[in-house]
């Protein structure tokens, strides 16, 4: 498909009444379409998805055409959110420690990164066991050592996450020192696991 066949099509997912933080709809993005403004209507198109769970389609046909535009950062997050209706999603306030304080001295990139996490696992000899999930930083493309960010994490392991719920603190590793102390947001199992409830 070219990129106007494929934001038609994700648009044709959105429900009617879906709206962005600015009241923008999916018959503006239509406007948008009939103008060959494809660009514009993409992000508000993930704006729309960012508002309102749809499903992995809609996310699937916006990061095939944010790559025909060769937008890295707006396909990088289309696929993120792919993962996120996979996999799940945990969102959680994470500061880092300061780089005098730790292994990591660079800051941390967006969907790059997929750090351990002690989430309160034990190994069968009675030491800490650790999870990983990859690590989206929210609104903004890096965090700095002793950084604070709101993050969201995509567990490889979706079933060794299903205990860790809001409130509770867990803690990031790089190597066997902790890189960050992060405190659970929000819980939302993968998609399959949304259905059957």
């Amino acid at each position: 498909m070219d990129v106007p066949e494929l934001l038609e099509s994700a648009s044709l997912l959105v429900p009617e009444d879906t709206a962005t933080e600015n009241d923008i709809t999916v018959r503006d993005i239509w406007d948008y379409l009939a103008h060959d403004e494809w660009e514009i209507a993409l992000g508000l198109l993930e704006e729309l998805g960012d508002a309102r769970s749809l499903p992995l389609t809609f996310w699937e046909k916006l990061a095939e055409a944010a790559e025909q535009f060769r937008m890295e950062r707006s396909a990088a997050w289309c696929h993120w959110r792919c993962s996120e209706i996979r996999n799940g999603v945990i969102r959680a306030d994470l500061t880092l420690r300061a780089a005098a304080e730790a292994r990591r001295t660079t800051p941390i990139h967006s969907g790059v990164l997929r750090p351990m996490w002690d989430i309160g696992h034990l190994s069968s000899t009675g030491g800490h066991s650790v999870s990983i999930a990859a690590l989206w930083v929210e609104n903004m493309p890096i965090l700095e050592p002793g950084g604070r960010a709101t993050v969201r994490l995509v567990p490889l392991t979706p079933a060794h996450w299903k205990h860790v719920q809001a409130g509770q603190q867990i803690t990031m590793h790089e190597d066997r020192t902790v890189a960050g102390t992060a405190v659970i947001l929000d819980v939302q199992p993968p998609a399959a696991v949304m259905a059957t409830r």
